[in-house]
Order: structure tokens, then C-alpha cells, then sequence
């Protein structure tokens, strides 16, 4: 597993051992990135606040930060889980544009933080916790106006956007669904 772009290309990330994380494949998130590159209407990643959560890796954050993310928060509950981001991040040399917390991501509450324009939610599959977490962030005010959600769960697996985020794309890949949603609060700079 790779760094899949950006200024940090081809540098290798650490996954622990067995089964506790699953690290997103380089495939899909070099597919993610192009639609954030080249897909969303007025988003852009450069200088971005990025939030991971049910990081794993951190892959998904790391890559972020690689293509001009300025920030990224990490959430995981696991401990094998934050002490590969922090090797990770450490290795990378980005220690310093990182903060990782053991929190619940399906419990985040109020955000005591400036909001974040991107969040990635990578949960185990099948158990509804992105939908929760998806949840958690609209109601807590973790995301800024405009605010892009990229959210990774089983190309079987049904996942309603609360209320203040809209469906902007769905992807499969494999058995794999990836879903682009944005906050209300954005408009385009060619409309009055």
C-alpha cells in the first residue's frame, strides 16, 4: 500500500497486522481523488481541513495531506489503528499537520474545532455506521458550508444522507460503493 499521488507519490504506508483495519486499495482511492480533483463543482483540496474517520491507516487522510491538505484529524477507537497513522504520519514527515483521537466516530458530539471542508468515512461495512456517523457530523457542526463527505461502505449497502447533505455521486468499484455528498451552504460563483 502506497501514497497514491501528490507530493508524497509512491511512499509506502504501514498496515498492522490481522484484520483490524482494512485499508482502503490504492485503485479506489486513486478513483477517489480524480472525482475531488476533477468531479466536484467549486471544491478544491488545496489548503483543505480534512477529517478521517474510522481512519484505520490513516490512507485516506494521508493521501489528503499529500495533495495539498493543510490538516487532517484522525479518529479511531483501535489503538493499533492510531499508532499506524502516527508511523505513518511520522514517516511522511506531516506529523506536524495531524492530530489523532480515540473517539467513537458514531459519538463525536459538538465540534469544539474550526469546522472541516472534507470528511472521509471508511467504517467496517455492513453495520450502519457510516449512516450514523454521516449523521453525527451534521448535527454536531463539523462541517463547513460546502463541505464535501466521502463515505466507503459495500456496493449492497444503503446509505441515506441526513438532512443538510446532498448526493452528489455514487461509484462502485467491485463490491465496493463510494458516495460524494456535500453540505448545503454552497453555490456556484457563476450564479447571482
Amino acid at each position: 500500500m502506497r501514497i497514491a499521488g501528490g507530493r508524497l507519490k509512491n511512499r509506502p504506508l504501514y498496515a498492522p497486522a490481522g484484520g483490524a483495519t482494512r485499508p482502503t486499495s490504492d485503485r479506489v482511492r486513486e478513483a477517489i481523488f480524480n472525482v475531488l480533483a476533477h468531479g466536484i463543482e467549486g471544491f478544491e483540496l488545496e489548503g483543505a481541513r480534512a477529517l478521517d474517520l474510522f481512519a484505520g491507516t490513516g490512507a485516506l487522510g494521508l493521501e489528503a495531506l499529500s495533495r495539498g491538505a493543510r490538516f487532517c484529524l484522525f479518529v479511531d477507537e483501535q489503538a493499533s489503528a492510531r499508532a499506524a497513522i502516527r508511523r505513518n504520519a511520522d514517516t511522511l514527515d506531516v506529523i506536524g499537520q495531524v492530530k489523532i483521537w480515540r473517539r467513537d466516530a458514531t459519538r463525536l458530539g459538538p465540534c469544539a474545532l474550526a469546522p472541516f471542508g472534507l470528511a472521509f468515512i471508511d467504517p467496517p461495512y455492513g453495520r450502519g455506521l457510516g449512516e450514523a456517523a454521516l449523521a453525527e457530523l451534521t448535527a454536531g457542526a463539523w462541517l463547513e458550508p460546502g463541505a464535501v463527505v466521502v463515505v466507503e461502505e459495500t456496493a449492497r449497502t444503503v446509505v441515506a444522507a441526513p438532512e443538510g447533505l446532498v448526493v452528489l455521486d455514487r461509484r462502485v468499484y467491485g463490491d465496493t460503493q463510494v458516495m460524494f455528498l456535500r453540505r448545503a451552504g454552497w453555490h456556484s460563483p457563476l450564479l447571482p
